[in-house]
């Protein structure tokens, strides 16, 4: 069940997507409230688990890391009984961004990162394909972002 949220609250949520370095002081501002109520909204959103984490958003391609696949994973009849070994799995590949669990024909969607189409190949055939259970895999290359946000729509 959702946890319900007031004005205020959304205000913050939205401002911290847009910004999450901004002080306590300038979201109450923003928001109408005084600093101390304000942090504890904050607080409160934190504990909740409303707000996970507050990260910076680093720009791939000025760090050599422009290339952006998404592969669509398959696995066997067999594999689809460890799907939880096949999730542990991806979580320690440092390549893979996102991993979603899908319905109907493909059972994963992965978001993967590298430094350019032969590191990827690397990874696909070293690292991805090896998983057990791993029946097909689908790549997409990316060739241009359109949009690209973290923010939801509050």
């Amino acid at each position: 069940m959702p946890i319900q949220l007031d004005l205020h609250e959304r205000l913050i949520l939205r401002l911290l997507q847009e910004n999450a370095s901004l002080s306590t002081a300038a979201i109450a501002e923003e928001v109408g409230l005084s600093p101390s109520p304000c942090w504890r909204r904050i607080d409160r959103l934190e504990r909740d688990g409303i707000i996970n984490r507050r990260v910076a958003i680093v720009d791939g391609g000025k760090i050599g890391l422009g290339t952006e696949i998404f592969a669509l994973v398959t696995l066997n009849a067999h594999g689809r009984s460890n799907i939880e070994a096949f999730s542990a799995a991806i979580q320690e590949f440092p390549e893979v961004l996102e991993c979603f669990v899908l319905m109907g024909s493909v059972d994963y969607l992965l978001r993967v990162v590298t430094t350019d189409i032969e590191a990827y190949e690397q990874f696909l055939y070293k690292k991805l394909s090896q998983l057990p259970g791993v029946q097909g895999i689908n790549s997409m290359v990316a060739l241009t972002t359109i949009k690209s946000t973290t923010a939801l729509p509050i």
